[in-house]
């Protein structure tokens, strides 16, 4: 599938994609959206990709979030929802259980920190920052932003940042536990391929599984999520990876993960 807004790359098991609108601070309008939604579908479906990292092209931003001045243009389009996808392609109503890895190189804010905080795992270059800075504008952080970064962060710092549409630096997000690690810009790509390689040493359907649960069971108690079926952990359950783990500890060596 060719892309005009981003590119899509496979490198053994791990998916790259890049926001490549450097000239708009990658801020991304209903047809980046929708190719976005496109490659993580390519992804979700691809069997022998198991990990994705998504980063912006170059250092100065991840996402600027909504083009405004492309919305400003063509308002009639957002209006008719001639072009939709979920903002980013992956921030609500899209079902991924493969491991998904943000490397924020910039702002990541309103829409792009929606996309960030649908990753998994961000890791952000040391000059980065992020916010919710949509009621600046007149807007809302209406792609999950206003309900995911209560669940991120203490709900008084959330309510905060959204209240007052303020951004955080890498080393404020790291403090408050949006970040996994911050690096220097340099680092950054480096540092998400070696979180991409840790979780392609864990059986995949585990990792899909272990994700999938953790994130259904946060809407119940713990006694509720317990006894919850899960599909990936049926999977898992079902999979050869299951006996091969035990087997590779007893004969001492790695093991062959297959997914499935």
């Amino acid at each position: 599938m060719g892309y005009e807004f981003i590119s899509y790359e496979k490198k053994g098991r791990i998916v790259y994609v890049t926001i490549e609108r450097p000239e708009r601070l990658n801020a991304l309008h209903p047809p980046a959206n929708l190719e976005l939604y496109n490659a993580f579908t390519e992804f979700n479906n691809d069997p022998d990709a198991w990990v994705a990292i998504i980063t912006g092209t170059g250092e100065k931003a991840f996402s600027a979030g909504n083009d405004l001045v492309y919305t400003s243009q063509n308002w009639a389009e957002r209006e008719s929802n001639a072009i939709r996808a979920p903002f980013g392609g992956i921030t609500s109503h899209f079902e991924c259980w493969k491991p998904i890895i943000g490397a924020v190189n910039g702002y990541a804010l309103g829409g792009g920190f929606e996309l960030a905080m649908a990753c998994d795992i961000i890791i952000m270059a040391d000059h980065a920052q992020v916010g919710l800075p949509e009621p600046r504008v007149g807007l809302i952080a209406g792609a999950g932003g206003v309900h995911k970064l209560p669940r991120h962060i203490p709900i008084k710092i959330a309510m905060g940042m959204m209240l007052t549409a303020t951004r955080i630096d890498a080393a404020e997000a790291y403090r408050l536990g949006i970040a996994n690690e911050v690096v220097p810009q340099a680092d950054l790509m480096a540092t998400a391929e070696k979180w991409a390689n840790q979780i392609l040493e864990v059986a995949p359907l585990s990792a899909r599984a272990s994700k999938q649960m953790a994130y259904q069971g946060l809407a119940s108690s713990v006694e509720v999520a317990f006894d919850r079926k899960y599909s990936e952990e049926a999977k898992f359950l079902a999979s050869d990876d299951r006996r091969e783990g035990p087997l590779a500890f007893a004969e001492k060596r790695k093991p062959n993960w297959t997914g499935k």
